[in-house]
Order: structure tokens, then C-alpha cells, then sequence
């Protein structure tokens, strides 16, 4: 069954594949991106010509995460087109690179912005119509690193990851009752495919930076080169578009809580794992197993 999509952070990488995988398989799709008439403008158009040479119902939609204002005219923008929006898939997302101690505040709190504070605004946007409907679908892009391995350099974009799979985790609880969906999404290293590294940020107090490289010296590109080495030659980002695709098309309440897509096998399928059995007891105890899946009706 045909539904309609808004996929965050869809000019490139994982949300511009998922858009396109949406699509052919038949959903009508919403791909939210900011400076669709500037910046954007290229990716807009190769959209709309993917759109027109594979018959599909994709479209560009101006939508700046870190603008409550825009996350709303956006919503408001689908909502008069649409009757029903059934899905949200939180992709939007920013990596940066560097020593931990060179960011500061104020560059922790952009990558929170983008990372955590994106889905809140776009949940806060759309939720009172799912909860209304009682029915919908949250799809969280988060990432490895929450639970597996942790290479240096990385520790904001890897903080906010972790804040974002909390919250995930949080919401699916708090709208099970109203009959809204949950699955996160969980990619590893994809150190090609993706524009994660090439357009990492980096701190901007380079002093600080020069001393870590006294006794760190390259260790920026080292962990991209050994992150590189440890995965297979198979490695196929397109796989995290795919996945999101077969999600959305399976019946509520069948849907996984997690899905991994690992190439590097870094140890957070495992962790997650326990700790997925460990809350699933946990609401046992408090007898609210009730809330570890949507209701139905």
C-alpha cells in the first residue's frame, strides 16, 4: 500500500538513497533538504529527473531542521497535498572531526542541533496528526557508534548519535499507545558511498588541535584508512536505503525495533541486542509490556 514519506536530510548520502528506494517501491515521497533554490538547486534537479526517467513520485521539499519555522511550513506544506502523511524517516544528520577538547560549546551544540534537536522539531511538528490518526511510522537513522565501536576524533557527532538513539528509544514507548510505529535504523561505517567524511566539520580552535598533534600526528586520516580496511569490498551503503524501504512496507506491529546494516561488524548489533532485552524485562517488571509495541487499533 501506497503511502507518503518525509525523508529528512535528503540532498545526499542515506537520505537521498532512501528517498529514491521509497519511491520505486511506490510510495509517494517527500525528500526534505534546505536551499532547494541555491545550494541544493543540483540535487533538486537530478530528483526530479530521477522522478521523471523512472515514473516515480519524488519530490524536493524545503526543509531546514534547524528552523522550527521551516520544519512547520514544511509539514503544513505536505499536509494540503496529502491527507494522510503515514511515515517520517529522521535522517538528517552532520559528522565532524577532530580532538574532542578543540570544539567548543557552542560547535557541540551545532551538532546536537543538527543530530537531536532536527527530530524533535519535526516530531513536534507531526505528531499531533499521527496521534490523531492513531497511526504512523518514526524510522531513526542513527548510527553504530551508540554502542560499538568508538574510533577517536569523533566525539561529538558519536554523543549526539547516542542522544538521538535515547530518544528514539523514549518516543517508541511514549507513542505506542496512540498507535504510532517505531524502528531504528542502525548503519555502521560506510567509508565510501556516503558524503559523511568528505564533509565532516572541524573545531575551530586549530591550537588546540596543533597540540593533539604532537603525540596524534595524522590520526584524523588514519582512522578513515583503518575503517576503510575493515570493511568488505561488498560494502554497499544503498543497502542502509534499502532496509528503510523494506521496513516501511512491512505491516505495524511486525516492523523490527532495530535493524542493523554493519559492513565492519564493530560489536553494536550485540550490545544492542542485550540491551533491547534488558529494557523489554525491565517494562515486564513494571508491567507495561504494552508499551514495547504499537497497538493495533
Amino acid at each position: 500500500m501506497s503511502k507518503n514519506i518525509i525523508v529528512t536530510g535528503a540532498s545526499s548520502g542515506f537520505g537521498a538513497m532512501a528517498a529514491r528506494a521509497l519511491a520505486d517501491a511506490g510510495h509517494r515521497v517527500y525528500a526534505g533538504m534546505r536551499h532547494t533554490t541555491d545550494r541544493n538547486a543540483a540535487a533538486v534537479a537530478e530528483l526530479e529527473e530521477y522522478a521523471r526517467s523512472n515514473g516515480v513520485d519524488v519530490r524536493a521539499l524545503e526543509m531546514d531542521v534547524s528552523s522550527q519555522d521551516s520544519v512547520d511550513a514544511a509539514v503544513r506544506r505536505v499536509l494540503d497535498e496529502v491527507a494522510e502523511l503515514d511515515v517520517v524517516v529522521h535522517n538528517a544528520g552532520h559528522m565532524v572531526l577532530g580532538p574532542a577538547e578543540a570544539f567548543t560549546p557552542e560547535e557541540l551544540v551545532a551538532v546536537y542541533d543538527v543530530n537531536v534537536l532536527s527530530t524533535q522539531r519535526v516530531n513536534r511538528a507531526i505528531l499531533p496528526h499521527m496521534r490523531a490518526r492513531r497511526d504512523g511510522l518514526l524510522v531513526w537513522v542513527g548510527s553504530s557508534s551508540t554502542r560499538g565501536g568508538t574510533p577517536p576524533y569523533l566525539a561529538p557527532y558519536f554523543a549526539a548519535k547516542a542522544a538521538e538513539d535515547s530518544l528514539a528509544v523514549s518516543y517508541a514507548a511514549e507513542l505506542a499507545r496512540f498507535g504510532v510505529d517505531t524502528t531504528i535504523v542502525v548503519p555502521g561505517s560506510f567509508t565510501t558511498g556516503t558524503n559523511h567524511f568528505a564533509h565532516a566539520g572541524h573545531p575551530a580552535d586549530s591550537e588546540t588541535v596543533a597540540a593533539y598533534e604532537t603525540l596524534y600526528a595524522g590520526l584524523i586520516d588514519q582512522v578513515g584508512t583503518r575503517l576503510a580496511k575493515l570493511a568488505p569490498s561488498t560494502a554497499d551503503p544503498t543497502e542502509v536505503a534499502r532496509q528503510i524501504a523494506r521496513v516501511v512496507d512491512l505491516p505495524k506491529g511486525s516492523r523490527p525495533f532495530r535493524v542493523h546494516i554493519d559492513p565492519v561488524n564493530d560489536g553494536a548489533e550485540e550490545a544492542d541486542n542485550l540491551g533491547d532485552r534488558l529494557r523489554a524485562g525491565f517494562y515486564e517488571r513494571i508491567e507495561l509490556t504494552d508499551l514495547l509495541g504499537p497497538h493495533l487499533s
